[in-house]
């Protein structure tokens, strides 16, 4: 018997085949671009994902025909939604969080609805990363879209539903919306109304890891997978990344180094929303029943994608042995002492604690003989003083963090993961499994049909913990000083802007 894990992301997708013990029987990755349809604007080709998911399972299950799959469940991206029809048809491409579209509507809706109230019903405040001014933006450029929309779908959402699920969202997905009450846990009739948004076209919320469903006999058979295989609501990804790494209790903390780098707290009771507000942080549902998270976040890991695409474009293009890694190869060009290069990483809107949007990436200390390595070097400080900025204001909300559990791409560098140790001052253990949304989506899939009793005894089963990495006082010191450098940069960015535009 065998659980498949579903991850859904911004720039690539996987499946992963877990026996019950957490041993990999087989997985499968592929990578996407994001489409540009103009400045500012960027959005995933609905119909062209979608064929690479059902390819994906199809090459995974066909790998381990012996072992069926009895179970999946699917972990995604937070706040990207597709629209589709009633008989599952794709009506058009997903704008992507980080796409200007809907930032016009932040000044009226600010003008009705304070950051308290917001935070009051949905544990978070305004942005144009959520789904929300996306909705409207489509709503009033895209009419006959809108229109012909039965559902707006989260990714996680859409697989299932396309797998043959009825519609339906978990808890922390609905979040992302800033449509959801996160007490009452249905739609705000007030956030609709303020929003002027169809209720109706938002599916049901429900917890994560209840079974929704079973995947369609016509698709079973072109999927290599056997009949009535149960289909379960997944989760955000980051909060699958968190249970495939055993984050089941309050006071421990998930790294995730995908494209975005995400510290997720996890706590049982709703800190004190001014001092939350102060934070740019949200309360958001865990995965984990009577769990709250919070997320820290940047675009860490699409810098490090930008790094590569830029500078060792020709490797890339090349053909490239089996088994051999460019990410690898460009990570271990770095030097080893702190870089000389300080990189404020605004190459796209900000996370918390400011969404500073509309300003410019800034690689400051450049010499004809900095190397890419030094540049690559001085990304993942700068991402790296970017989550130390945020976990500094951290004290104020009672939320504490005395370790991280390190997962995704990223954390299979030691380099990667001892500087962020260094840095934020954070003791990291790394996940056995790198790919933890995956496996947090198997487990919550094993639970939902009964193969464990709960997800305790499921992360017990499954979950394994791997190297340790204990902060290095030297280099800490020495990154003091990098850091006041960092925390310089924006000011003076910041006036720049103001001159450019007078």
């Amino acid at each position: 018997m065998s659980l498949l894990g579903l991850d859904v992301g911004t720039t690539g997708c996987k499946a992963v085949l877990f026996r019950a013990d957490g041993t990999v029987r087989g997985s499968a990755y592929a990578e996407y671009e994001n489409r540009s349809p103009g400045p500012g604007r960027f959005e995933l080709d609905t119909e062209a994902v979608w064929a690479q998911i059902k390819a994906m399972i199809q090459a995974v299950c066909a790998a381990a025909p012996n072992d069926p799959v009895r179970a999946l469940a699917v972990a995604s991206m937070g706040e990207a939604v597709v629209p589709v029809t009633r008989q599952r048809q794709i009506l058009g491409p997903s704008i992507l969080n980080f796409d200007e579209r809907g930032q016009e509507y932040l000044y009226r809706l600010s003008a009705i609805l304070s950051d308290e109230r917001l935070y009051a019903i949905n544990g978070n405040t305004l942005g144009n990363h959520y789904s929300m001014t996306k909705l409207m933006w489509i709503q009033e450029h895209q009419p006959e879209l809108y229109e012909r929309a039965d559902y707006f779908l989260h990714w996680s959402s859409f697989v299932a539903f396309m797998l043959g699920a009825e519609p339906a969202l978990d808890y922390s997905l609905a979040n992302r919306t800033l449509l959801f009450d996160l007490e009452r846990l249905h739609w705000s009739a007030e956030l609709l109304d303020i929003a002027n948004l169809d209720a109706s076209r938002l599916p049901p919320t429900i917890p994560s890891g209840q079974v929704i469903g079973q995947v369609l006999p016509s698709l079973a058979e072109e999927l290599n997978l056997p009949a009535g295989v149960a289909i379960v609501s997944g989760a955000h990804d980051q909060c699958a990344n968190g249970v495939g790494c055993g984050i089941l209790h309050a006071g421990q903390a998930m790294y995730g180094m995908g494209t975005y780098l995400t510290i997720m707290p996890a706590f049982s009771r709703r800190p004190a929303p001014e001092a939350m507000i102060k934070c740019g942080l949200s309360t958001e549902h865990h995965a984990v029943p009577g769990l709250f998270v919070s997320f820290i976040y940047n675009m860490g890991g699409a810098l490090v994608k930008w790094q590569r695409d830029t500078f060792a474009a020709a490797e890339k293009a090349s053909a490239r042995p089996e088994g051999r890694d460019l990410y690898a190869e460009l990570l271990a060009e770095m030097p080893v002492e702190p870089g000389k290069i300080v990189v404020l990483p605004h190459f796209s809107t900000t996370g918390p604690p400011d969404y500073i949007a509309n300003s410019f990436g800034v690689i400051a200390g450049l010499r004809l003989e900095s190397s890419r390595g030094a540049i690559l070097k001085g990304i993942l400080e700068g991402v790296s003083f970017a989550l130390r900025q945020n976990l500094d204001g951290l004290p104020g909300t009672g939320i504490e963090i005395s370790e991280l559990r390190v997962v995704g791409g990223g954390s299979r560098s030691d380099a990667w993961v001892q500087l962020s140790a260094d840095i934020l001052g954070v003791p990291c253990v790394r996940s056995a499994n790198l790919q933890a949304g995956s496996l947090g989506a198997a487990i919550l899939a094993g639970t939902a049909i009964g193969e464990f009793a709960n997800l305790d005894e499921g992360c017990q089963a499954m979950v394994q913990l791997g190297k340790q990495f204990a902060p290095d006082p030297v280099r800490g010191r020495e990154y003091a000083g990098l850091y006041e450098k960092y925390n310089r940069l924006w000011p003076l960015m910041e006036d720049y802007l103001r001159e450019l535009a007078k």
